[in-house]
């Protein structure tokens, strides 16, 4: 989140992380070289070598982006100099000549505070960001003194030499415009993916670890795990809209606001409600073709036949979430009626024709809708076991909770409309992330190769769930500590970039 929130601190918490995974790497190495291969050819080793490659780049880039953008700042500081400088002395120096002994008492530090005037007067010590006007007009005789909370300071402070920041700055000085383009777009993209590669990778070490998924069950395995994943990521989305993280695409429970305070970027972004109805419709379509992928060949069961209806049950939900949504399909529904608005009327001139506060924010319930009635079919779905059953049951039900939760969400923005730019926060929405989150992780949980480990090792289905609260409940902390220190880096970051003081490139 600091690298998000682009905080002078980021690259130090990057290389931090480094360290320790560097560390990991070498606890691992020599407990491999120590120990027999039990799983040949798994995807958890690659993987692993892989992202740390990845964040070694992105570090690299995140190192050459300081150092650019420290040797432009003082490169504009230079040439501000410059302008003035000449002239300052040149005038300081004919006056001084006449006068040598008011020099002193004849100009004011760029620190000074300027509500003194004799010799005795106390000085600010302090840097005057917020420096009056006729500060700024005062020819400045020396230079002024460098800013030590600036963000580029902490890189020097890494690098402990300024003769190595040098070097990195004319590195990539040398680099052309389209290259830092590419670097910036790929740091970027990293930000935005490190998060769900590092899930991958944890969830393949568990892979690894326990044994399982191997040979055909590797398709039972992969079909809860992304299945889960997603509905556990959409869990923490939810938390995050309700912390107000998408504030500004309106996703906050809030009014959108409007392009000239957000940029055309945001206004863009569709409702939360259109992205929720595209996933469910995309799972849907795709996984009309993948539920036989297992016997492929073999005969159809029931069974199949069940997973498929509930696919195109999520096709033609999501479609339908989607045409809800369009403001143009609401143009065409009120198209009927609209033709009898004329201008001018007595209706018209009551307000019968203004549109209801229910257009200015989405309230969808289809994709709750969607949701309920998997947790519905999933925890009355047949198994194989009665653990199996009941792992089911857990994650079944949970979704019916998050389906409830929102509907309570809908309820009350109905009767209270959002009428503010900052998010509502509805206390029904933390019922639906943890919901969806526990359920998730569950719905993971719910494989043949570790239901059948539970049975071998004598567990039953409520210590899946036990052990599944606790983590949600401390995942759902850790995300808000983390949306926190995003926030705390953004407040900073704006008293470093006061354009007083210093403005970033």
């Amino acid at each position: 989140m600091l690298s998000v929130a682009r905080s002078s601190l980021a690259l130090a918490a990057q290389i931090g992380f480094f360290s320790l995974n560097g560390f990991g790497l070498l606890v691992g190495a020599l407990y491999s070289g120590r120990t027999p291969i039990l799983y040949e050819n798994n995807l958890h080793h690659k993987l692993g070598w892989a992202i740390t490659w990845v964040v070694l780049a992105q570090i690299i880039i995140g190192l050459l982006r300081c150092c650019e953008g420290e040797e432009k700042t003082e490169e504009a500081h230079r040439e501000e100099r410059l302008a003035f400088m000449p002239a300052d002395r040149e005038y300081m120096t004919g006056y001084q000549r006449l006068q040598p002994g008011s020099i002193a008492s004849m100009h004011r530090y760029s620190h000074d505070s300027g509500h003194g005037t004799e010799s005795n007067t106390s000085r600010s010590d302090s840097t005057d960001c917020l420096s009056e006007g006729k500060d700024e007009e005062t020819p400045h005789i020396e230079d002024q003194a460098p800013d030590h909370d600036i963000p580029y300071e902490t890189t020097r402070r890494l690098l402990g030499s300024v003769k190595l920041f040098r070097r990195l700055s004319r590195m990539s000085q040398l680099l052309p415009h389209r290259i830092h383009k590419l670097l910036s777009l790929y740091y970027d993209a990293v930000d935005i993916l490190i998060l769900i590669i590092g899930f991958v990778v944890i969830l393949t070490g568990f892979v690894t670890y326990g044994g399982v998924f191997r040979h055909n069950n590797i398709f039972n395995g992969l079909a809860h795990s992304v299945k889960g994943g997603i509905f556990f990521w959409y869990g923490l989305l939810t938390l995050s809209r309700w912390m107000g993280y998408f504030a500004s695409y309106g996703w906050a429970w809030n009014v959108r606001p409007p392009l000239g305070i957000v940029g055309p970027r945001h206004a863009k972004v569709p409702s939360a409600e259109f992205v929720e109805s595209f996933v469910i419709f995309l799972y849907g379509s795709t996984n009309v073709f993948l539920e036989h992928l297992a016997a492929w060949g073999g005969a159809w069961t029931a069974q199949d036949l069940e997973h498929v209806s509930i696919s195109i049950m999520f096709f033609g939900g999501g479609l339908f979430g989607m045409l809800v949504e369009s403001r143009k399909i609401r143009d065409l529904l009120n198209a009927s009626l609209s033709q009898w608005n004329a201008s001018g009327d007595q209706y018209s001139q009551k307000g019968r024709w203004t549109p209801p506060q229910t257009y200015s924010f989405s309230m969808n319930p289809f994709p709750a809708l969607i949701i309920l009635l998997l947790g519905l079919m999933m925890s009355s779905h047949h198994q194989h076991s009665m653990v199996s059953t009941m792992v089911h049951k857990q994650w079944g039900m949970l979704f019916v909770g998050f389906a409830l939760a929102r509907a309570v969400t809908y309820i009350l923005t109905y009767l209270s409309p959002p009428s503010s730019y900052l998010p509502s926060r509805p206390p029904s929405e933390i019922v639906a992330s943890f919901c969806l989150i526990s359920g998730g992780l569950i719905f993971i949980a719910s494989n043949k190769d570790t239901v059948a480990a539970m049975e071998s090792h004598d567990l039953n289905a409520m210590f899946v769930f036990t052990v599944t609260m606790g983590l949600t409940a401390f995942l759902m902390a850790w995300e808000v500590i983390v949306l926190a220190i995003k926030g705390w880096a953004v407040g900073r970051r704006r008293l470093d970039c006061h354009p007083a003081c210093r403005t970033l490139p």
